[in-house]
């Protein structure tokens, strides 16, 4: 099974099988944010999938 290509560019995949993603909500930046609220969005956050996500999305990652 081939690997879903736009998911896995939105994703991190860590050594140890953790799936990062970033936060949600980042696209349209707004300028008047706080600096504490801009960095947070920088932070990677855990992306959770169920086994059956993963081998149907990601085979290649398992």
């Amino acid at each position: 099974m081939k690997t879903n290509k736009s998911l896995t560019k939105r994703l991190k995949i860590t050594k140890n099988g953790k799936i990062l993603a970033r936060k949600p909500g980042q696209n349209h930046f707004n300028a008047r944010a706080t600096g504490n609220r801009t960095m947070q969005g920088r932070k990677m956050s855990e992306f959770a999938m169920t086994g059956k996500e993963k081998a149907r999305f990601l085979p290649r990652a398992l």
